[in-house]
């Protein structure tokens, strides 16, 4: 069933939107002051661990917010109204608002599945990043929670601008021929070399303050002489920004083409992100035996750039969100189960 309204207007959920942000720079502050305030390297188990946390944390959500979406839509006016307009009443009206509810919870899970899936190509960047400036496995939680909060701040800023624009159907159409082109590319372009030093950012960077030849330990900035000193520790940060920048670009066009609710658009896309360093973790050692996810997660773009330029309005409206949520678990499932059955030679990244 597809509706013109949203169902959960920031006007109406912004304490919702406070209390989830709060939430997560909670979980952050306990993350990095109590679980990792000395710099150590990060083991497997460890990373399982936290992986369980992080995607039980958005399980629990997906279940609270689909009783909340059964208790409150019901009785949303708003959507009573437009309901009763397409002469849809009483207990009819109470099943069209349960069927809604059902399908904003799947467009979470969906969501969050198109995201997780996305941020694995992050860990193959990581990896190359990681390698090129010679960053010691102690020190690289570090990073990349500083790299997470920043991108937490990016995202939000992306959510906020893609929301105003979906409201165009020429955009609609826009970003979905860009998803559609750039998963042509994943599938055929040849993959290229990460070269940080051409990156004109980060020469910009390096003119404006000095940097260190050496780490110096886990330090983003010192002094020397009274003349503050960048360190490589941050101009690995500052290319993982920009990096995720670029990601972002890509997948939060992919999630609006699920869900039109920037509230589900934000929280799915932020459980994703913050459980992406314990996936680093977890997967960095073993990112080489997966050689056809780049294609799976080419396939996942086009198909959601297909959903928005052409399959939303062949089925009504809205392509139905359980297919949606099939066809990308069957996509990743494939891939990843053929990479592992397939053997393959160690990907090289230069």
């Amino acid at each position: 069933m597809t509706t013109n309204i949203l169902l959960f207007p920031f006007a109406d959920y912004w304490w919702l939107y406070g209390l989830f942000t709060l939430f997560v720079l909670g979980m952050l502050a306990l993350d990095l002051g109590v679980f990792h305030r000395q710099a150590h390297e990060v083991s497997v188990k460890e990373a399982a661990v936290w992986s369980v946390v992080w995607i039980s944390l958005a399980m629990l959500f997906c279940v609270g917010f689909w009783q909340y979406a059964h208790y409150k839509l019901p009785a949303y006016p708003p959507l009573l109204a437009e309901l009763a307009a397409k002469g849809i009443t009483g207990a009819d009206a109470a099943s069209a608002a349960a069927k809604l509810a059902d399908q904003s919870t799947l467009e979470f899970l969906t969501g969050f599945v198109v995201e997780k899936a996305l941020s694995v190509d992050n860990i193959f960047i990581f990896v190359v990043v990681f390698s090129y400036f010679a960053i010691p496995a102690k020190y690289q939680h570090r990073v990349l929670f500083y790299g997470i909060l920043g991108a937490l701040l990016f995202r939000i800023l992306f959510i906020s601008i893609g929301a105003a624009l979906m409201q165009f159907h020429w955009v609609i159409l826009l970003f979905g021929a860009f998803l559609i082109l750039t998963g042509i590319k994943i599938l055929f372009a040849p993959e290229k070399p990460l070269e940080p030093e051409k990156n004109p950012l980060i020469r910009l960077l390096k003119k404006i303050v000095p940097v260190t030849a050496t780490l110096e330990g886990d330090k983003f900035f010192l002094r020397k002489a009274g003349i503050l000193h960048a360190t490589p520790l941050f101009v690995c940060l500052c290319f993982l920004e920009l990096t995720d920048i670029v990601f972002a670009v890509d997948s939060v066009p992919a999630i609006f083409a699920i869900t039109k609710e920037p509230l589900i658009v934000f929280t799915s896309n932020i459980f994703a992100i913050l459980g992406l360093r314990a996936l680093f973790f977890l997967l960095a050692g073993v990112m080489h035996k997966f050689r056809f996810l780049k294609y799976g997660l080419g396939i996942i773009l086009i198909f959601v750039g297909l959903k928005m330029v052409w399959l939303n309005e062949a089925f009504g409206g809205k392509f139905p969100v359980s297919w949606s949520l099939g066809i990308i678990g069957s996509i990743l499932a494939v891939s990843v189960v053929g990479s592992l059955v397939i053997p393959c030679r160690r990907r090289s990244y230069v």
